[in-house]
């Protein structure tokens, strides 16, 4: 096993916040070949199901902006669409973590081994994720209770595949993680949130206006497709970077609070990559 040097992804020391953002990006670019297509299902996904309510909240695209007389089935609707956005998340949270653990450990992981059911956990996963897709969705409901629930939740996949804890101790672990250092993990979480929300919103609004400027087609009467590839397509880049800035920011914490990094470089030559990283009972 290596020293302290940094790996092509993650340096093994606690990160500035510059130093994380780019830490994601690295993660995100070696890893896109798997992490975007699945993305890009899970977003069409996430479409297909908002559409009834967006009928029912008279919501038209490209901006989604509801009838004052249909405001409660409005705010469903941006509820059900944080908690989906938060399920998204965290389920590309387990092939990101894990390809973040093989980069901290100085290897890349390829799209075979990411799909690989063994040791992914892929049952507790699902459960895990509908959890926290509930839990925001219940969350976005009460209004500002939203910003708590993202921000603390981002590290219960993450926990489960990289930590190894049982299922039913990972979102306390999570929570634990979210809050240490002033809760620096819940603040960064909700500012790469904000940087990707403001970025989703100028490239699916900019593309459609600029169809309309450009004058080769009707967009108004094509406004439902467009909308929804254009959103789709923002949608399939900004989930997984943000399930990649959540996994970066769990190694990160632990290595700031846990010494992680000091661990792994006391470790001896030969040791199972899992028992590495799995937090000691």
């Amino acid at each position: 096993m290596s020293d302290a040097g940094p790996t092509a992804v993650l340096p093994r020391r606690p990160l500035a916040l510059g130093e994380l953002l780019d830490s994601a990006v690295l993660l995100l670019r070696g890893q896109a070949r798997l992490l975007i297509p699945l993305a890009v299902l899970l977003a069409v996904g996430e479409q297909l199901l908002l559409y009834p309510l967006r009928l029912l909240a008279d919501a038209e695209p490209p901006v989604w902006w509801f009838d004052a007389g249909r405001f409660g089935w409005y705010w469903l609707l941006l509820a059900i669409g944080a908690g989906t956005e938060a399920l998204i998340i965290a389920l590309l949270g387990n092939p990101a973590a894990r390809g973040a653990a093989a980069a901290l450990l100085g290897r890349r992981a390829g799209p075979v081994e990411l799909l690989r059911p063994a040791g992914a956990r892929w049952g507790a996963t699902l459960l895990s994720t509908a959890a926290v897709g509930l839990t925001v969705c219940f969350a976005g409901l009460a209004g500002p209770a939203w910003f708590a629930a993202y921000g603390l939740l981002g590290a219960v996949v993450p926990v489960l595949v990289v930590d190894r804890v049982p299922a039913y101790r990972a979102p306390w672990r999570a929570l634990t993680l979210a809050v240490r250092v002033g809760g620096r993990f819940a603040g960064i979480r909700l500012l790469g949130y904000l940087g990707w929300w403001l970025i989703r919103l100028s490239i699916g609004l900019g593309a459609y206006y600029g169809l309309q400027l450009l004058g080769l087609f009707d967009v108004s009467t094509w406004a439902l497709p467009v909308a929804t590839v254009t959103w789709v397509g923002v949608n399939a880049l900004a989930y997984p970077a943000l399930a990649c800035l959540d996994a970066v920011l769990h190694l990160e914490t632990r290595m700031r609070t846990e010494g992680l990094d000091i661990r792994l470089s006391r470790a001896p030559a030969g040791a199972p990559e899992p028992v590495l990283l799995a937090v000691r009972r």
